[in-house]
Parts: structure tokens; C-alpha cells; sequence
């Protein structure tokens, strides 16, 4: 189904030491190098923490539920596939998402904690397993699970890689890597800090090949003291495969609880302008 795709578009380094050191001997290579890794270490967390605070601080970490909506487009070999297609995005953390997607808002995607479905008119039925697999990838790898989680993760070592460039800007940028061996690289724009680009390589279990995915995010604007990026672009091994721009975005502004409940017969129709202020 060619909604499918569209909906599926839209969405501390530890220094261990030797285990003994000699009167009047040289250093070892280890030790020596020990300040150098703490240090960048307190660097990668240095601006990872001014993003954070670029972002809005507490009120970016307080956030509980969001809705949004805009239009979403997508591509194939750089190419534009449609002329857009309307969505609204419900998210309540940590781990529900409603996405859905036509005029009508009659074709949506739902995902609570590691399920997935696809609701039409004929009711709701589970995803299938590569599509879930690929969202459950990308909200694991999400800029939001990196800085709300992974910081705070002392199995996560953080390395400050310094000046880089995100396209054509001058960026600075961090690596994480977890304990499951996944490196994830944030570049931020060295004068606002404000996360400007993520990139992360993934392994195919089937033919296993590497691929890579790349996020930007551009157009911040102020919403309720947090700082929103209005427009989204994703590549795929290099070749852009969908942009997102926003309309309208709320934080805070609580759900209707029964919209993820795959059966529970939630019109998206009735609640229309329910939050909007």
C-alpha cells in the first residue's frame, strides 16, 4: 500500500587502568592517554548538555505528549514520488505514536510500545515485520531517545569528534556508542548548539549489507519555550527519501487515550480541533 510508505517516512568514556605502575618508569601508552580520553569525553558532554538547554532546557525534557500536523513528501532516486501528503502526528512518551495520514485522516499507523498496526476502514491489523523493525530502529536510534536516554546511560561512551560540516555549515559533532555497538553522530551548529544532523549505519539481517541513515533539521522556530524544527529531511544511503514540513505543532496539550487503542474505533474526525489554540 503506498500509504505505507508515506506514513513509514514521516515518522561516558570509562579509562580503565593498568594494573600496576613502577617507581621512575615511563608511562604507559594506556596512561598517558587517559586525560586525553577524559577530557574529550567532558567535551562531547559539554555540548551535548548546551543542546539540551538550546532546546529549551526543562521544559524541552518535561515534554509528555505532542501533536502536530503538516505535509510529508517523498522520494525516490531524488526524485518527488507525490505532491505531498497531509499527516497528523500524535506522540506520548515514551513510547506510543499515531500517525495518520489522507484528508480524510482514514488510513493511520500506531505504535505502542514494540507493536505495530495499520488501521483502515476494514479495522486494524498488525505491521508487518520489516516495517516495524525499521521504526522501531529509527525511534530507538531518534534524536529525543539519544538525548533524553542515552546520555544518561553509563554503558554509553560519548567522543567529541570536533569541527565537521553538515552540507555546506560548519557543524561540531559528537559520536555515541551503546552497549549494543550502535554509533550514532550528532552534529550541532557551533553558534545556537542546536542539533542540526544525525547519522547512523545499520546492518540488513537478510542481505547484509551496511546502510546508512541521515535526519536534518532546519527551520527552528520557538513553540512553548522549546525550539521546534519545522522542516525534516531523511537520506538513505545518500539519496534523500522524504522531507516533512510542519503546519502547526502543541506540546503538552494531553491525548485522547482511546486513539492508541488499536480497537478502539477512535474517529480522528470527531476530536478534529479538539487542542487547537
Amino acid at each position: 500500500m503506498k500509504y505505507r510508505l508515506l506514513i513509514l517516512i514521516i515518522c561516558a568514556f570509562q579509562y580503565v587502568p593498568a594494573p600496576f605502575a613502577q617507581t621512575n618508569a615511563q608511562p604507559s601508552p594506556a596512561t598517558q592517554s587517559a586525560p586525553i580520553d577524559l577530557e574529550n569525553a567532558r567535551k562531547a558532554r559539554a555540548l551535548l548538555d548546551q543542546a539540551i538547554q538550546a532546546l529549551g532546557g526543562q521544559a524541552w525534557l518535561n515534554i509528555h505528549d505532542i501533536e502536530s500536523e503538516g505535509r510529508s513528501f517523498s522520494f525516490y532516486h531524488g526524485r518527488p514520488t507525490s505532491n505531498g501528503v497531509l499527516f497528523w502526528r500524535f506522540v506520548e512518551y515514551p513510547d506510543k505514536e499515531r500517525i495518520e495520514v489522507t484528508k480524510e485522516r482514514d488510513i493511520a499507523e500506531l505504535f505502542i510500545g514494540d507493536k505495530g498496526y495499520e488501521i483502515t476502514y476494514k479495522g486494524a491489523h498488525a505491521l508487518e515485520k520489516k516495517d516495524l523493525d525499521d521504526y522501531l530502529r529509527r525511534r530507538r536510534l531518534s534524536l529525543e531517545t539519544i538525548l533524553r536516554t542515552w546520555i544518561n546511560d553509563p554503558s554509553v561512551a560519548l567522543f567529541y569528534d570536533g569541527n565537521a560540516m553538515a552540507g555546506n555549515a560548519p557543524a561540531q559533532q559528537v559520536t555515541l556508542i551503546d552497549a549494543r555497538d550502535e554509533a550514532v553522530h550528532i552534529l550541532f551548529d557551533p553558534d545556537t548548539h542546536l542539533p542540526i544532523k544525525k547519522t547512523y549505519s545499520w546492518r540488513d539481517p537478510v542481505d547484509k549489507e551496511r546502510n546508512t541513515e541521515e535526519e536534518i533539521y532546519d527551520n527552528y522556530r520557538p513553540v512553548q519555550g522549546i525550539m521546534t524544527p519545522w522542516g525534516f529531511t531523511r537520506y538513505y544511503n545518500g539519496d534523500m527519501q522524504s522531507q516533512r514540513f510542519l503546519f502547526a505543532i502543541h506540546y503538552n496539550q494531553g491525548v485522547d487515550e482511546a486513539m492508541f487503542d488499536p480497537n478502539s474505533g477512535y474517529d480522528p474526525n470527531k476530536q478534529a480541533g479538539k487542542h487547537k489554540k
